[in-house]
């Protein structure tokens, strides 16, 4: 199980064997999506999160009710989340296979720790100037 869900190393493991890389790829892409819409929950960007959001701004479609508005957004943000986890997947699988230094897990870690990092200091900025 464990030779199925790591990336094959070698461009040629990667031609030779096509049952490893589709594992490789479905495992992936299916728990980018999954944690995805995981962290969404968490995160404080739940459809229930950003409709209140939406209705503490005052925010409304013209001619559509708020509830409406909530119906919409429990159908775009489950697949937006989602799609966006997999594109993220997709680019773990894409520097796993061309080699990239270190593993693309470990690239996406690394870009997501920064931009974390960037965020904060984002907020502090706004924090001091007001």
């Amino acid at each position: 199980l464990a030779y199925y869900l790591s990336p094959p190393s070698t461009i040629t493991d990667i031609l030779a064997d096509p049952f490893h890389r589709e594992v490789y790829v479905a495992f992936v892409l299916t728990a980018c999506a999954l944690f995805s819409r995981a962290w969404i929950e968490v995160s404080g960007n739940s459809v229930r999160d950003v409709a209140k959001q939406l209705d503490d701004q005052k925010m409304l479609r013209a001619g559509f009710r708020p509830d409406s508005t909530r119906k919409q957004l429990k159908k775009n943000i489950p697949i937006a989340d989602s799609f966006g986890g997999m594109c993220i997947g997709a680019l773990t699988i894409m520097a796993d296979f061309l080699g990239a230094i270190g593993s693309g897990t470990g690239i996406l870690l690394a870009v997501t720790i920064i931009y974390q990092y960037y965020e904060a200091l984002e907020k502090e900025q706004e924090k001091i100037i007001g």
